[in-house]
């Protein structure tokens, strides 16, 4: 049962993904990997709001945290997708933008997990 509540939360997550991205690279172009990037930051929001509630304030069944963590948000997060648009900068001679990615995207989802997790502490 477990298996199955993390397929069917991982194809829902690279769904979302998938549409989110592309939401965002309409909207920016593809110059540089903002819908990674975006998706990265809000997957870490949701893992430390939903991590903490569902810990520490809901008690939730664990197949509900894995059908939500290693699920959806297995599938919506997109760090194979970080690594290879980071490397194809740096290929591409993009030094600038590959860093910026790299900063960007590390100290972002850092700070949206901490940020994720003091809210799920407060809601």
């Amino acid at each position: 049962m477990k298996y199955l509540l993390i397929f069917l939360g991982g194809g829902i997550g690279a769904v979302l993904r998938y549409w989110m991205q592309g939401l965002i690279y309409s909207r920016t172009g593809a110059d540089f990997p903002y819908g990674t990037l975006v998706v990265n930051v809000l997957g870490c929001f949701i893992i430390g709001l939903l991590m903490i509630s569902l810990e520490e304030r809901f008690l939730a069944m664990p197949s509900l945290r894995l059908f939500l963590t290693i699920g959806i948000l297995g599938g919506f997060t997109t760090f194979s997708s970080f690594s290879y648009e980071t490397l194809a900068l740096f290929r591409e001679g993009e030094m600038l933008r590959a860093l910026l990615n790299v900063g960007s995207s590390v100290f972002a989802c850092l700070g949206a997990t901490w940020v994720g997790m003091l809210t799920g502490r407060f809601i």
